[in-house]
């Protein structure tokens, strides 16, 4: 449902209240704030809380906040580092079909590259996500844009830095379809998605890469840099995960460092790790707040 960030059951809204809460909870996680604490700093009843958290997440806070710890993220990393080695024996171009892939990536040529995107038409929408507002843009050929957003200024700024010569046309009937494709529950079935992506090869070969992590996945920039053969790159990695113009599903959230700490996104690093928690726990069960798991 697409519906502005103002109406009181907004995705948004709901989402600027969990981002709070998630900082919160993860700002004060070594002195284990009780359910009272973290509703009073959310602005929420407990019980209000309660519900908003797990009808938004489909967990516990405390189940939420288990899957963001240090030791959590190192357990997925050593999984994760076993599913990039697979995908690259087989070529990153296929490694996504490990995970029953929904998304397909095309790379625009080096002359439209070079045009600015001149004779594409880019339709774009904002609209309410379980992770804040976001602006997508549509070409035919498929998704060239999806950032979070705090205006509509400006992501159109981001878009029109990317594609300077495109003829853009706010068109928020047609884009609110692929929005609800793009954030539907990770249980339901998805058609498939393609995006249209400008980039360098190694830039390409970087967000091909990252196709191949299933949700709840994480890696490094050491080992995205191991997967794609240049194990020498990771600083050059870091800065093509960090260009990404399409958030969310081209995966950069599921880049983490080394040590097991969630930080630097582009978007937020409450955002990161909102994504990454809700990722996790997609296949856990409600449970009651701030007790048993």
């Amino acid at each position: 449902m697409d519906i502005t960030a103002g109406h009181p059951d907004s995705p948004a809204r709901d989402y600027a209240r969990i981002a709070r809460a998630i900082g919160f909870l993860r700002d004060n996680a070594a002195t284990q704030p009780d359910l009272a604490a973290a509703a009073r700093h959310a602005g929420l009843s407990e019980h209000h809380f309660q519900r908003l958290f797990t009808r938004w997440a489909g967990i516990s806070p405390k189940r939420f906040l288990q899957f963001l710890t240090v030791e959590d993220a190192r357990r997925r990393l050593a999984a994760t580092r076993n599913t990039l080695d697979l995908a690259a024996e087989i070529g990153l171009s296929g490694g996504g079909r490990l995970h029953d892939l929904f998304v397909t990536l095309e790379a625009v040529s080096p002359g439209e590259a070079l045009s600015g995107g001149a004779g594409i038409d880019i339709r774009w929408g904002l609209h309410d996500t379980p992770f804040g507002s976001a602006l997508l843009a549509l070409t035919t050929r498929g998704i060239c844009a999806l950032h979070f957003v705090d205006s509509a200024d400006q992501a159109l700024d981001c878009l029109r830095e990317t594609w300077p010569r495109a003829v853009l046309k706010r068109d928020q009937q047609s884009t609110a379809d692929t929005a609800q494709r793009v954030f539907a529950p990770l249980q339901e079935p998805r058609r498939p998605l393609s995006l249209l992506v400008k980039g360098s090869n190694f830039q390409v070969q970087v967000w091909r890469a990252l196709l191949a992590l299933p949700p709840g996945a994480l890696t490094t920039y050491g080992e995205l840099a191991s997967a794609i053969g240049r194990p020498e790159a990771a600083r050059a990695v870091g800065t093509a995960v960090g260009a990404n113009t399409i958030a969310y599903l081209i995966p950069c959230h599921r880049v983490i460092r080394a040590s097991g700490m969630i930080s630097g996104y582009r978007w937020g690093s409450t955002r990161k790790a909102a994504m990454l928690g809700r990722e996790a726990g997609a296949d856990g069960k409600p449970a009651g707040l701030f007790g048993a798991p």
